[in-house]
């Protein structure tokens, strides 16, 4: 079954997108933001557990392919990975929809989230989304740091060779998001660029004007 993308967008309305591409700050804007409005978050990366073991094998196949190892995971070549990291992200996509139709009914929430600019379009209007961007470049390092990415940190060292797995991961994430970069810039969309100069506080009042939340 499918829906029309203004049926979709009528039944989002509550819902205020942050995405954009790896280390560009949606996480730490999105619990900002949400804790300063007492607004929920919903985080997709959360959620992929639970949309995991309700999918099967024949409808979500990515998202329940199994890997032997670390070595078998990062030892994809380029091609392969990111494919796999886009059909990932798109078969988890129909899980979200549905959870933010139903967790939205009553008031606002925040999703962070991935989407491609495509899949923006068809789900909100450019009022209810930011695209918080970082040039992609040695992107896994800082990934790697993050407190909250501590488990997939542990994952890549598990890797015979972890220096080869981490060029391999990064070189896949720069690859992918290159051409998002540029694109997302040149589009309709709010974005916000990466700026460690700049506080939390004051990204958080780009992202309300963004979104008309001035207070």
């Amino acid at each position: 079954m499918e829906f029309q993308d203004d049926i979709i967008k009528e039944y989002l309305r509550n819902v205020y997108f942050i995405t954009g591409t790896p280390c560009g700050g949606k996480t730490t804007v999105s619990r900002a933001l949400g804790k300063k409005y007492g607004i929920p978050v919903y985080d997709i990366d959360e959620r992929f557990p639970e949309h995991q073991a309700i999918s099967d094998k024949e409808h979500q196949p990515n998202m329940n392919k199994v890997f032997r190892d670390a070595d078998e995971f990062f030892g994809r070549s380029v091609e392969e990975y990111k494919k796999w990291l886009l059909d990932n992200t798109r078969e988890q996509l129909d899980f979200v929809i549905l959870d933010l139709m139903r967790l939205s009914q009553n008031g606002r929430i925040i999703c962070d989230c991935h989407l491609t600019l495509e899949q923006a379009e068809k789900l909100t209007d450019p009022s209810r989304i930011v695209f918080m961007i970082r040039e992609p470049v040695n992107l896994i390092d800082e990934y790697c740091n993050r407190p909250d990415h501590q488990d997939f940190k542990e994952f890549i060292e598990s890797a015979t060779n972890p220096e080869a797995a981490k060029a391999n991961c990064n070189e896949t994430l720069c690859n992918l998001n290159r051409k998002v970069y540029d694109s997302i810039k040149k589009s309709e969309f709010n974005w916000i660029e990466r700026d460690n100069s700049r506080s939390v506080d004051d990204t958080v009042k780009l992202v309300e004007n963004c979104f008309g939340w001035n207070l």
